[in-house]
């Protein structure tokens, strides 16, 4: 594989192809909290667009590529408190690759942790 065929940027990326780019390290610490019913719950605090099943065509940013965005971040929440960005794009949680997700398997692995360590691309670092 020569150089030409690895992405530099995450943002516009195809799915599966090989991807070299620089990213924010993030840790989110999930904020525990008990439900109406009284089980364990934990509150991650944003919200998250996108994925190979999706239609982006529908959805309500234009984002380049089929990718898992952070579509929301709510003010003074874990996420918001991790240093997370609306329009940031995940590229890894825990060491589990976000490039090649349905929106669905996105959100139940997010779901699955109480600490998420992620990588992070976001617009503002430019490309390698």
């Amino acid at each position: 594989m020569d150089a030409e065929e690895i992405a530099t940027s995450a943002y516009g990326h195809e799915a599966g192809k090989p991807l070299k780019c620089l990213s924010i390290a993030v840790v989110l610490n999930k904020e525990e909290f008990f439900d109406d019913s009284g089980l364990k719950a934990y509150r991650v605090g944003c919200k998250i667009g996108g994925g190979i099943d999706q239609d982006p065509s529908k959805a309500p940013y234009k984002y380049p590529d089929l990718g898992i965005y952070i579509t929301q971040v709510d003010p003074d929440s874990p996420a918001s408190k991790a240093g997370l960005h609306q329009h940031d794009k995940i590229l890894e949680v825990n060491g589990h690759d976000f490039t090649m997700l349905t929106h669905e398997k996105a959100v139940k692995y997010i779901k699955k942790y109480p600490v998420l360590n992620m990588l992070i691309a976001r617009r503002e670092i430019p490309p390698m």
